[in-house]
């Protein structure tokens, strides 16, 4: 296990060295990097402040930082949510997106999968399996996308949330959802 262990703490130094080195980024915290990238791939149940904490596992006092540091950037904005007035949605701006577009993934990450080629297919497989390992292991929010999650259902050929009964955009199964719960764990 240490050899697996080991392996992560590397890739997550290379990871960091990245990030310093891109001109792009010079002006974004890793963790900044990391919440515009979560909402650049979340749903609109997931792009609240509160699962934005929770998706990256820092504290709210930390998450609310960044997020205050983002919007006067002018990467992401606040929304009102239009049936809840006491709750917002972070929307990431086109700037945002542009510089998302430009730094993810990673040209060095893009390469070596290349090089690994079917080998690059069975490590995601693996890795995946391992994540869910560890939050089922570890009661940590799935965080999954919409189409594997056991809610996700077909009404009428078209996407719908059995936990919250409303249909679905099609574009949205493609996204994070924080009240992802895997098919296997169905009751």
């Amino acid at each position: 296990m240490m050899a697996l262990f080991d392996l992560f703490e590397r890739l997550s130094s290379l990871m960091r060295i990245w990030h310093r080195e891109q001109p792009l980024l010079a002006d974004l915290q890793p963790v900044q990097l990391s919440a515009l990238q979560y909402l650049a791939r979340c749903n609109h149940y997931s792009d609240t402040p509160l699962a934005v904490t929770e998706y990256l596992g820092l504290t709210k006092g930390t998450v609310s930082q960044s997020l205050k540091a983002l919007e006067g950037k002018g990467l992401i904005a606040k929304r009102q949510d239009q049936k809840d007035k006491r709750s917002v949605h972070l929307e990431l701006t086109p700037s945002a997106r542009e510089l998302l577009v430009a730094v993810t993934p990673p040209a060095f990450l893009v390469e070596a999968a290349a090089a690994m080629g079917q080998e690059a297919a069975e490590l995601e497989r693996l890795l995946g399996a391992l994540l869910r390992s560890i939050q089922r292991q570890n009661d940590v929010p799935g965080f999954g996308l919409c189409k594997s999650c056991r809610f996700h259902q077909q009404r009428d050929g078209e996407p719908f949330c059995g936990l919250t009964q409303e249909p679905l955009g099609r574009s949205s199964i493609e996204l994070i959802c924080r009240e992802h719960a895997p098919r296997d764990e169905a009751a």
